[in-house]
C-alpha cells in the first residue's frame, strides 16, 4: 500500500485483505503456524508472486483464519521469537537471498 502503515492504515489493509475470496499467489493467512525457514520461503515466495502479478506489496498474515477469513489471533509474536540471540526479523533479513524488503508488523 502506498500509505504511510499507522494501526489504521494496517486495520485498513488488513480489512481489504479479509474481503478478498480467498488466499491469493500475494497473500497468505496463518493463524499459529512457526517455522522459521518455511517463514522465510513464503516471504520469498510471495515476493516472486507479487512481482509476477504486478502488486507492490505481498502479505504473509498470522491470527487469520485461511478458510473463513476471520480474526482468531495468533500465539506468534514475531517481534519476539528470535533464532539464537537474533531477532526473527533481523534474521530474516540477512539470511534471505537475493534480499526481499520486508516489514513484520504486530497490531491488535
Amino acid at each position: 500500500m502506498a500509505y504511510k502503515m499507522n494501526a489504521r492504515n494496517l486495520k485498513k489493509t488488513l480489512d481489504e485483505l479479509r474481503a478478498l475470496r480467498k488466499e491469493t499467489e500475494w497473500v497468505e493467512f496463518k493463524v499459529n503456524y512457526i517455522n522459521r525457514g518455511k517463514i522465510g520461503q513464503h516471504i520469498s515466495a510471495l515476493s516472486n508472486s507479487a512481482c509476477l502479478y504486478e502488486k507492490k506489496n505481498a502479505y504473509l498474515v498470522y491470527g487469520i483464519e485461511n478458510e473463513t477469513h476471520k480474526v482468531v489471533g495468533t500465539k506468534f509474536k514475531p517481534k519476539h521469537y528470535k533464532i539464537g540471540n537474533e531477532e526473527l526479523e533481523n534474521w530474516l533479513a540477512r539470511s534471505l537471498n537475493p534480499r526481499i524488503d520486508f516489514k513484520i508488523y504486530e497490531f491488535n
